[in-house]
């Protein structure tokens, strides 16, 4: 349940959403391209850290706060939200399996703002289907050869460290996750192509051709890498794609309640229209179940609680209710919402890219049913993972806000 902490919280996040994030949207609308300076602005917010334990420089404050933060970015920027949401996914594997010097390495530097992490896992031919990847690491004496080819990489172009799933053997088993600068020799990035919505966020191609990485680099297990892929999307991937679809939903209600009693109809408002106020009536019944479900999971995981199936089940409900509620927001602004440069345009094309990342609605209602249909087919990773999530007591989340020259020199570290 959130506290009188989360309150502040959203206060400070909507605050530097309007001053900061806002002003940046018609000209990402425009351009289309990566915003690296949106993304370093944001980092050094601290907000990465919002899961990292305090003793690594992290807020500390668990998985409400993370999606408090999401949210307001959301509402205003799809794109904004989703650079958290695709940085948090990427830190995931480092705190819950990643070994004592990868956390003294990498988790200060996230949480500090100066490096935005990313996981790899997709691929062209396989999709979502884990097991069907293709790219490969090959072990030498010391150290592993990284190649193959990674898609819908958040955070590609800006992202400083790579968590990448690559084949090492056959099965299940024969999966290892790696962490991969994105400066070693060898990995590449193919150029940002515009995408549906987002914009100003990237989710790309991200290549290794004879990448030799440390065996330091392995995450977990060698044959581990399937247990650090869903991990990462069930206990993160879900919650934060959830809280992107909150905040987009939050957005498409206000700014069509804006339309309806702002814009007349023969010398009236589209509000006393019966039929318009029905359709907000639906929208608002829907935000409230969706805030509801979201903020249900995510408060179980920050209380260790097995809840694997509620964040699915938020996940999938988040998406549903958003994209019912984009219906009617166009229906209401008819032929104005055609309008590629109106706000609810915007809206609608962020709010379709988030059905498909860390499974799409049917994958979630297939999984929902296999649950209950095969008990103890899937392993329970909120409860496999509840003593890490379990939320400790604390007095306080609040960093210091970082200075222009520390934004300055981020920017620079991911242009």
């Amino acid at each position: 349940m959130t506290t009188d902490r989360h309150a502040d919280l959203r206060r400070t996040v909507r605050e530097f959403a309007r001053q900061e994030v806002a002003p940046r949207i018609a000209a990402m609308e425009h351009s289309q391209t990566v915003d690296s300076e949106l993304a370093a602005l944001i980092a050094a917010q601290g907000w990465l850290g919002a899961t990292i334990d305090r003793s690594w420089g992290g807020m500390g404050a668990g998985q409400e706060a993370k999606t408090v933060i999401i949210e307001e970015l959301a509402r205003v920027s799809g794109a904004a939200g989703a650079i958290v949401q695709a940085s948090q996914l990427g830190a995931a594997k480092i705190i819950h399996l990643g070994s004592p010097e990868q956390q003294r390495t990498w988790l200060p530097a996230i949480a500090a703002g100066d490096v935005l992490p990313t996981i790899a896992v997709t691929e062209t031919v396989s999709g979502g289907h884990v097991l069907g990847m293709q790219s490969t690491a090959r072990r030498t004496r010391n150290s592993w050869v990284l190649d193959g080819e990674k898609v819908f990489v958040g955070n590609s172009h800006v992202g400083g460290l790579h968590g990448v799933v690559l084949r090492t053997g056959n099965g299940p088993a024969g999966l290892t996750a790696f962490l991969v600068e994105s400066d070693r020799p060898g990995v590449s990035v193919l150029p940002h192509s515009s995408a549906l919505g987002l914009h100003g966020f990237s989710f790309g191609t991200v290549r290794f051709d004879r990448v030799k990485v440390p065996a330091s680099a392995v995450v977990g297990d060698v044959g581990g890498g399937l247990a650090v892929a869903y991990s990462s999307s069930v206990l993160y991937g879900r919650p934060n794609l959830t809280a992107v679809a909150l905040g987009l939903h939050r957005a498409v209600v206000e700014r069509t309640v804006t339309e309806a009693t702002t814009r007349t109809r023969y010398g009236a408002p589209l509000a006393d229209l019966a039929v318009v106020q029905h359709k907000i009536g639906q929208m608002a019944s829907r935000f409230a179940v969706a805030r509801a479900l979201a903020y249900e999971a995510v408060a179980l995981l920050d209380r260790g609680e097995s809840c694997d199936d509620e964040l699915m089940a938020a996940k999938h409900q988040n998406v549903e209710l958003l994209l019912d509620s984009v219906r009617q927001a166009m229906e209401i602004h008819a032929a104005a919402g055609l309008d590629a440069r109106s706000e609810i345009a915007r809206l609608m094309r962020d709010s379709w890219c988030i059905n498909p990342p860390a499974g799409t609605g049917d994958i979630q209602v297939h999984r929902l049913a296999e649950q209950l249909l095969h008990p103890r087919r899937h392993l329970d990773w909120s409860q496999r993972l509840a003593g890490a999530l379990r939320l400790p007591p604390h007095e306080t989340w609040t960093r210091a806000p970082a200075g222009k020259d520390q934004v300055d020199a981020l920017q620079t570290r991911t242009s």
